[in-house]
């Protein structure tokens, strides 16, 4: 099981049939580990981290809590989306789970 965020849904034309459909892109969501970041040790990686924390803070550089990894793009029809019986939205997280040769899709708990 993996959790994925709704990177982005667009609009788009289904270039078969020309019928209006929606590209839904998930990303896999990782935590990134703070721990030893900079690869120093002791108050010499703290000064550093807290440096780091303070210029965040400001705006002067960006926070980076997550990782995300392209992990499935799907073109789904106005019809096939309606058959998927589950609106999707942009930055949230589910539950991707490939197993047995098929992909299912839920809600995530606990996030």
């Amino acid at each position: 099981m993996v959790q994925v965020k709704v990177q982005r849904i667009s609009s788009v034309t289904d270039p078969y049939t020309g019928l209006p459909a929606k590209q839904i892109e998930l990303v896999e969501v990782r935590q990134r580990a703070t721990t030893q970041a900079y690869g120093m040790g002791g108050e010499e990686n703290r000064m550093v981290q807290s440096m780091v924390s303070q210029l965040q803070g400001m705006g002067l550089m960006p926070q980076m809590r997550e990782m995300a990894f392209p992990k499935i793009t799907m073109v789904l029809t106005e019809s096939e989306y309606d058959m998927f019986a589950m609106r999707l939205d942009v930055n949230e997280v589910y539950e991707l789970d490939i197993r047995n040769g098929t992909i299912g899709l839920r809600q995530a708990t606990g996030v």
